[in-house]
């Protein structure tokens, strides 16, 4: 079936996240853009890029989801990828220069798990430099681009678990499970060194994004075919929903209203869930019916009651608008 043309749907208010499998040999800049044009709204962002050569879960942000990132940022990552060993590359994955070769004679899968057991657990990592980390205000990919390298701080990482499920003389299949901000390219070149022959990723597909799955997500062909409140009322996960995974604090009608005017909340007892003097964005803020108005946090008063601060108030609980 053709892709259907890229008229723009009429303009919703719609909010929620939206998974989508992205394919390769696009960036996920293209994915929003293409969204954009399908959902007939420019407020679209995502949570973590994927690479152009990498496929898989890539979650949208809607509406005013896009002001919510960071409350499912940071979960947990599950990756299928192909180690090819014998190589290294500048960019650390078969797309790049390659900048030395070396025999694999000596590998077998008893090395490999081995290897791959030592870089488990608790790891500081150093970024490649094909990322999209900031070095003095510009990206490290554009520095790459001229051929340079610049010092990167070593980051924490956590890497739950390597499960290996094929070998070749040259190649292993494996899926990794580990936290937000793992470079599974460098964990690729990092093991090829350890092994001693080096190594080089050569496919990678992302699985999950802690709370979300890959069976989530929408085929990129039905998003280009289909209309965007079909694919929604299909794939989509609204805002009430998505916020789930988050602490609520019920609010009354009179509590609803004075939220919507911007005003400080007193609360004589938040509930026995919800994260005392939390962060910013650690409780989802309701209404009696249960739809979310904001997002805040709890912090003591000094009468022993708790003062819920909101950080985001979207647009529908302004003045009252989303009490009921």
């Amino acid at each position: 079936m053709s892709a259907a043309p890229d008229r723009a749907a009429p303009l919703t208010p719609w909010a929620g996240l939206l998974a989508v499998d992205k394919p390769a040999g696009i960036t996920s800049h293209d994915v929003v853009a293409r969204a954009r044009r399908r959902l007939g709204t420019r407020a679209i962002g995502h949570l973590g890029t994927l690479d152009p050569a990498a496929t898989g879960l890539l979650v949208l942000l809607v509406g005013a989801a896009t002001r919510c990132a960071t409350v499912w940022q940071g979960g947990r990552k599950s990756y299928a990828g192909v180690a090819r060993f014998g190589v290294v590359t500048d960019s650390q994955d078969l797309q790049g220069r390659v900048l030395s070769e070396a025999p694999v004679d000596s590998l077998d899968p008893a090395r490999i798990l081995a290897a791959s057991q030592a870089l488990t657990g608790d790891l500081l990592q150093v970024p490649p430099m094909v990322s999209a980390l900031k070095h003095r205000g510009e990206r490290l990919h554009a520095i790459a681009r001229r051929g340079e390298q610049v010092p990167r701080e070593p980051r924490a990482i956590h890497v739950e678990q390597w499960v290996w499920t094929s070998f070749a003389p040259e190649a292993a299949e494996f899926v990794v499970h580990c936290s937000g901000g793992t470079y599974v390219r460098t964990l690729v070149h990092d093991l090829g060194a350890a092994l001693g022959t080096g190594a080089a990723l050569a496919r990678l597909r992302r699985l999950a994004s802690a709370p979300f799955s890959i069976e989530q997500a929408v085929a990129w062909s039905e998003l280009l075919e289909h209309p965007g409140p079909e694919v929604l009322a299909r794939h989509g996960i609204p805002l009430d929903r998505a916020l789930g995974t988050l602490p609520a604090v019920t609010l009354d009608a009179a509590q609803s209203v004075a939220l919507g005017h911007g005003q400080t909340l007193t609360l004589p007892d938040p509930g026995a869930h919800a994260p005392l003097a939390g962060e910013a964005r650690s409780v989802v803020l309701r209404s009696a019916s249960g739809r979310a108005l904001a997002l805040g946090g709890l912090h003591a008063a000094a009468d022993g009651r708790w003062q819920v601060r909101p950080q985001v108030v979207f647009p529908w609980a302004v003045h009252g608008a989303g009490a009921a």
